[in-house]
């Protein structure tokens, strides 16, 4: 592990609480091995790992297979392609994958499992048996491919991604892999993330249900199912990864294309996605925090990555267990054990570098009929929208260079703030998304929608 900036180094009591952790998880979920990591501030300040054997107990460079967090890194990839205007989200998979017989369903809808298509492959687990079964996309979809309609509700499926897989080879004109190591693995720096495992790498093992005994489980190759679950990884590479995953990086993708991956894309579905599903990330509540991530299991290994963003932490647990251990909550732990004992420093206020004379003219109290909020200005040069009521919607706002301002998130994401002026140049009101605001409740100077009453503000004599 490099060297802890003395910034984010953490305290003997947190490091006591995250071994006890692991090593409650590794000894009830009774695992062969676990290892873990935390990053904070963008930094690994933390690893460890409870074993089996004593006196060898893997670390941060041990690979460990990944299942479905592999997933994620084929949606960066699909993200790339997008953000190269190679294809849109909203395109039909036939525009760039001719001939699957489910070209209907967009690519936007694959990444976020809503495209309908079945959870499973036909026949026999994919996961325990060989890719020859499988050698064409129509052994992967099967006859009937959908499960329900495409577009109508979330239904995590396996062969969906399979397709974002295939995509990617078609419009890279490259393998899976191939685009993978060059356009992710080596600019993030992810040395020890590979498609097959690389020395030193954990076995994985079935644990019986009811004895303390167990039984090396086969590693099969995935084939065509690669992209859905294939990879091997270590802790400190997922740790990395994660903090990639919150910030962005313009080698691979920037800051507003990694929120968009964490953004709900569809509705939540009980235990798969506690606060719905971005594009290729999962999303979930944890002690009252928001974290996003996800979570994998391939036939002898679990594994959890999860960030909170607000806290600025991650964490990543990863264990060679068929079953019995949920890396995913014991993740989601360790990032609440650090961002509850440690709480973020928050960076220095700073003033804007200029401000325009014309948006200073919006901030301050406004009125959504007799709601009261306040808009003010922040350094970023965003305009950030707030209830000072019990009820009302917050947003942040960034300048569209027309004059207008453009809703960055929730209720009013993607809607127009415009502000309205007089001749005289006073600003009347603003106009949010057909909503009036006005600088005293329902102004009777502004264009109130329905008007207001000619005797104005009255009581009761």
């Amino acid at each position: 592990m490099t060297d802890v900036p003395a910034d984010f180094e953490l305290l003997a009591s947190t490091r006591r609480a995250l071994l006890h952790r692991i090593a409650v998880a590794q000894a009830e979920g009774r695992s062969p091995s676990l290892v873990a990591a935390v990053a904070r501030g963008g930094e690994i300040v933390w690893e460890g790992s409870r074993t089996m054997m004593d006196g060898h107990g893997p670390d941060g460079t041990v690979q460990y297979r990944i299942g479905s967090i592999s997933k994620t890194f084929t949606a960066v990839l699909v993200m790339r392609l997008r953000d190269e205007g190679l294809l849109e989200l909203g395109d039909p998979l036939e525009k760039h994958l001719p001939g699957t017989g489910v070209g209907e369903v967009t690519i936007r809808q694959l990444l976020s499992h809503t495209g309908g298509l079945a959870a499973e492959t036909p026949g026999e687990w994919w996961e325990r048996t060989p890719a020859e079964l499988r050698p064409t996309l129509a052994d992967v979809l099967g006859k009937e491919p959908f499960r329900h309609v495409p577009g109508q509700r979330f239904h995590y499926s396996n062969p969906g991604y399979t397709l974002l897989g295939s995509l990617v080879e078609a419009v890279r004109g490259c393998s899976w892999e191939e685009a993978l190591r060059a356009e992710v693995l080596e600019p993030l720096g992810l040395r020890r993330t590979s498609a097959q495992p690389q020395q030193p790498h954990a076995g994985g093992w079935a644990v019986h249900p009811w004895a303390d005994v167990m039984m090396p489980e086969r590693v099969e190759d995935l084939g065509l199912m690669a992209a859905a679950g294939q990879l091997w990884s270590t802790t400190r590479d997922l740790a990395r990864f994660a903090v990639f995953l919150a910030r962005g990086d313009e080698r691979v993708l920037g800051a507003e294309s990694v929120r968009e991956m964490r953004t709900a894309a569809s509705p939540a579905e009980q235990g798969i996605a506690e606060r719905g599903y971005g594009l290729g990330v999962q999303l979930m509540e944890s002690g009252g925090r928001l974290l996003a991530g996800h979570g994998g299991s391939v036939p002898g290994f679990v594994a959890g990555l999860w960030f909170s963003e607000a806290d600025d932490v991650a964490a990543v647990v990863l264990a060679n267990c068929t079953s019995g251990l949920p890396p995913g909550t014991v993740a989601a732990d360790l990032v609440g054990i650090v961002a509850e004992a440690e709480p973020r420093i928050p960076e220095p206020w700073r003033p804007l570098r200029a401000a325009d004379p014309a948006d200073l003219d919006l901030v301050g109290p406004w009125y959504w009929g007799t709601a009261p909020f306040a808009l003010r200005l922040t350094h970023e040069g965003l305009l950030e929208l707030s209830p000072l009521g019990a009820m009302g919607r917050a947003a942040r706002f960034r300048a569209a260079g027309d004059g207008t301002w453009t809703g960055l998130d929730g209720y009013y994401s993607g809607e127009t703030l415009r502000a309205v002026r007089r001749p005289d140049g006073a600003v009347s009101h603003l106009d949010l998304g057909s909503f009036v605001f006005t600088r005293v409740p329902y102004d009777g100077g502004a264009p109130v929608p329905g008007g207001v009453d000619a005797e104005g503000w009255r009581g009761i004599g």
